[in-house]
């Protein structure tokens, strides 16, 4: 039996479980209260199914004793712990104001801001944490983890060492996802910044030339330029990273050209705009010191959702071939050379998690990013009120 036809058959039965087992029997053990007298059929859906998941969990990992989970949950209790534990040291520690700024912070957030910190420290101090060049090849080859000291987590299919290319990937992957991602916003800010204050012609110009951009699918455009960029670039490898910078920043520029030109045209109209012009200022002046300011808060927030979707595009564009080019260790390459590995999970179930381990860097700093994101949005939109 298929799994969807599975689905098919015990969500019926769990709609009517929780109909008749909660709905039911709550209202008649307790008739006088009314969450349990007013209960809408979702809601009890939902506490049946939340109560399965948690008894799959249970089966999963006391039971199965299933590894990948195990070291999910264990990971998920360390960086609860970690959160927890940084936001309770910034609530005491440093000035008043950030010790303000730790007690209005959730948990998430915190995470987030820890995680960002870790990434940037290793991205940095790459070259300080590695026991070996990220370029270094050895004659071991395919050495397993955990079976020679000297190579922690082994080596790759051409002798290079695992656990630094990991660390440098944080520097070349995050590094450069950083740089494209200020480029795209100093682009499409300033020119929709631009657009919004001189507006006319110039306005419809560079916005029919944005819709044109934005009509193409992202990551089809992306393929399609760094094609025509592998030509160029010819044996110089090099310029293909340098291309690729480009390209993607042009590519995300777009995006942030429409929300600095929908900020822009909101506070252009605003009376101290016009006295600022009525004073004689310039247009240098008005873009950067009266709109710009203004405009901080929703430009931050999309700058934590660019970084997410160029470091993503990136790893893609790697995992691919034609992103981030040897001998520069990145996340996107390691996974895609380490899937092998994945066939022996049965016996060495760590040498199986190697692709895993890059995949997992990546996808904790996007889940990081957004946390403070989001955080960042509850405050200037003030939600939390």
């Amino acid at each position: 039996m298929s799994m969807w036809l599975q689905l098919i058959l015990v969500l019926p039965v769990m709609a009517l479980s929780a109909a008749v087992l909660l709905r039911f029997a709550g209202r008649r053990a307790f008739p006088q209260n009314a969450y349990w007298r007013d209960m809408p059929l979702g809601v009890a859906f939902g506490h049946v199914l939340a109560a399965g998941m948690l008894g799959l969990a249970v089966k999963l990992y006391f039971i199965d004793r299933i590894v990948f989970f195990r070291w999910a949950v264990h990971g998920f209790g360390i960086c609860a712990v970690a959160g927890y534990l940084f936001r309770a040291a910034g609530r005491h520690i440093g000035p008043a104001p950030l010790r303000k700024l730790f007690r209005q912070m959730p948990l998430t957030a915190a995470f987030g801001i820890l995680t960002v910190l870790v990434y940037a420290f290793i991205a940095v101090f790459a070259g300080w944490l590695a026991p070996y060049g990220q370029a270094q090849i050895f004659e071991a080859v395919n050495v397993l983890p955990g079976t020679d000291p000297a190579h922690p987590l082994g080596t790759d299919q051409i002798g290079r060492d695992i656990f630094t290319r990991l660390i440098y990937g944080a520097q070349n992957t995050v590094g450069i996802a950083f740089v494209t991602t200020l480029i795209a916003f100093f682009l499409g800010g300033t020119l929709g910044f631009l657009a919004a204050t001189i507006g006319g012609r110039f306005d419809q110009f560079l916005s029919r030339s944005v819709d044109v951009l934005m009509a193409i699918p992202a990551l089809i455009f992306a393929l399609l330029l760094m094609t025509i960029a592998s030509a160029w670039a010819g044996s110089e490898r090099w310029l293909l990273t340098v291309y690729m910078v480009l390209i993607i920043a042009l590519i995300d520029s777009t995006r942030v050209f429409r929300l600095a030109r929908a900020v822009g045209s909101n506070i252009v109209v605003m009376d101290y705009i016009e006295a600022a012009r009525l004073r004689g200022e310039g247009l240098a002046y008005l873009v950067f010191r009266e709109i710009l300011p203004n405009a901080t808060a929703p430009l931050l927030a999309e700058f934590g959702l660019r970084f997410c979707f160029v470091f993503l595009t990136i790893a893609a564009l790697s995992f691919l071939g034609i992103g981030i080019q040897p001998p520069l260790a990145d996340w996107g390459t390691m996974v895609k050379d380490l899937s092998q590995f994945i066939n022996f999970a049965a016996f060495s179930p760590l040498t199986a998690a190697l692709p895993l381990m890059a995949a997992g860097a990546i996808a904790l700093l996007t889940v990081a990013v957004n946390f403070i994101v989001d955080w960042m949005l509850q405050r200037s939109s003030g939600l939390k009120e």
